[in-house]
């Protein structure tokens, strides 16, 4: 009965070695840890580890650079924007200014004119020639006349010429007394104008048909 005894203490000796690791074994282990541990590192977009430093001085400039850019921009903007409003202001000013100017002169000129007029009218009263009368109104027109036309205004020929709608306005068709005179004017009832070989008046006409 004892060497039995020894046989089962011997057995569980051999069976305890057998469950320990031997140094390969134990090697391999702490290997596959590390390398399970490096696996683990987190990775940005780029593939680079992650390791939690701020961003250096030098990757900022960049953007600064490009922030100092467009604020110059904008103080350019701003300023060559407020210049062309001043000019539009400036610009406007003058214009009405040299409308009101040149509509005052023109005043200026034909106020003479007026007071002929109011003198032929004193004459209506008092003067039994109307040959006189007749003469003195010839002149205040003459006068009138020549005063517009040194502001470039020209009367308009439009009788028997060929009927232009650029120029004429026809307010009614006759029969043309003459072949030759189918579609022309024949009458002017109200004569047209130029103004610096502008037409500023159609003249109002008479078309042979």
């Amino acid at each position: 009965m004892p060497e039995n005894t020894d046989f089962n203490i011997d057995q569980d000796k051999n069976y305890d070695m057998n469950e320990e690791k031997s140094p390969l074994e134990t090697d391999n282990l702490v290997n596959e840890e590390n390398t399970e541990t490096s696996n683990s590192v987190p990775l940005d977009n780029a593939g680079q580890e992650i390791t939690g430093e701020a961003p250096s001085a030098a990757s900022n400039e960049p953007l600064e650079a490009a922030k100092s850019e467009i604020a110059e921009l904008k103080d350019k903007y701003l300023r060559l924007y407020a210049d062309f409003e001043n000019f539009r202001r400036r610009t406007a000013k003058e214009k009405l200014e040299m409308i009101s100017g040149a509509s005052a002169d023109t005043v200026r000129m034909i106020l003479p004119i007026v007071d002929d007029f109011e003198r032929a009218q004193v004459s209506f009263d008092s003067s039994t020639d109307i040959d006189a009368l007749k003469e003195g109104v010839d002149l205040i027109y003459t006068k009138l006349l020549k005063t517009l036309e040194s502001k470039g205004l020209k009367p308009m020929q439009s009788k028997g010429e060929t009927f232009d709608a650029e120029l004429h306005e026809s307010i009614a068709q006759f029969p043309a007394p003459t072949e030759d005179l189918k579609g022309k004017v024949i009458d002017e009832i109200e004569k047209g104008y130029y103004l610096n070989d502008k037409v500023i008046r159609y003249a109002k006409v008479i078309v042979g048909a």
